[in-house]
């Protein structure tokens, strides 16, 4: 079983840094492809990127070495890093809904609204709230006293490590857990709603062709999205048992993993512009 989970791993991450990978140097040294949108698609990259080397690696090592340690500093530093990059992660994916209703509900605005100097602004303030985020979360859990150090999960999880309070619930946590779920919700339906109002403009397309274009590409950016919010509040927000459960085991793997695999491939590779680059670096 311990074989299993690294294989499943390894290839899980081997996809994941490669196919994230790919989208930065494409993007970085194509420079038809120096635009705002193309700069969200490799922040993007970067923030899924570093959510899955913060946990996967380490997780790797256990399971091949046949070891279940990890240093107190070491669990601090893996919480603290994957919230950051979670969070700047859905901010940004908030930021891109954003982007496409621009351009495809005001495109002849889509430059004066979406210029280089409001995508930069708009790029260091998710940043910095991914590492507030990370750091307030860092800052509650680790102020309550542990009656156990065994966590049941691949990684320092918060929901598993408030289970091993001697005091139970924090109320630092718990109340930065309840103002982050409603911004989190905040940030969903923004999401859903500008989503919305792209159908709603989509349908109105006379062309077949650009309707299910635009459908295409609207209904799997909706998908992960989805994904990412439902499985995390399924994480975060279900009745904290302390019986171990493969379920706990595999929301944790919907929320973390999957999302950083499968950004590249609904929001890059199905790009034409990403895809003509891919199709000439490859005829090389």
């Amino acid at each position: 079983m311990q074989l299993f989970h690294f294989f499943f791993f390894f290839m899980l991450y081997l996809a994941t840094v490669t196919t994230n990978l790919l989208i930065i140097s494409v993007v970085a040294f194509d420079h038809r492809l120096h635009s705002p949108m193309y700069f969200f698609l490799i922040n993007l990259a970067l923030q899924d990127l570093g959510s899955v080397s913060v946990i996967v690696p380490k997780s790797m090592i256990n399971s091949l070495m046949d070891t279940r340690r990890i240093s107190y500093h070491g669990c601090a530093a893996q919480i603290f890093l994957f919230l950051s990059f979670g969070v700047s992660d859905f901010s940004l994916l908030t930021v891109m809904a954003y982007d496409r209703y621009v351009a495809i509900c005001h495109p002849l605005h889509y430059e004066m609204v979406m210029n280089w100097k409001y995508c930069t602004e708009i790029i260091i303030l998710v940043w910095v709230a991914g590492l507030l985020c990370g750091m307030l979360h860092t800052i509650g859990t680790f102020s309550i006293h542990f009656c156990s150090n065994v966590v049941n999960q691949f990684f320092c999880e918060i929901p598993q490590l408030l289970k091993l309070s001697c005091s139970g619930l924090n109320l630092f946590e718990t109340g930065i857990l309840v103002v982050s779920f409603i911004v989190g919700l905040g940030c969903f339906t923004f999401i859903i709603v500008s989503y919305a109002v792209i159908f709603k403009a989509v349908l109105r397309i006379s062309s077949e062709q650009g309707r299910q274009k635009a459908l295409s590409t609207c209904i799997p950016h909706l998908t992960v999205v989805s994904m990412l919010v439902l499985s995390s509040c399924f994480a975060y927000l279900r009745s904290l048992s302390n019986t171990p459960s493969y379920l706990d085991f595999w929301s944790t793997v919907l929320y973390s993993l999957l999302p950083p695999l499968f950004n590249p491939i609904i929001y890059s590779m199905r790009n034409k512009n990403i895809k003509h680059v891919l199709s000439q670096l490859w005829s090389f």
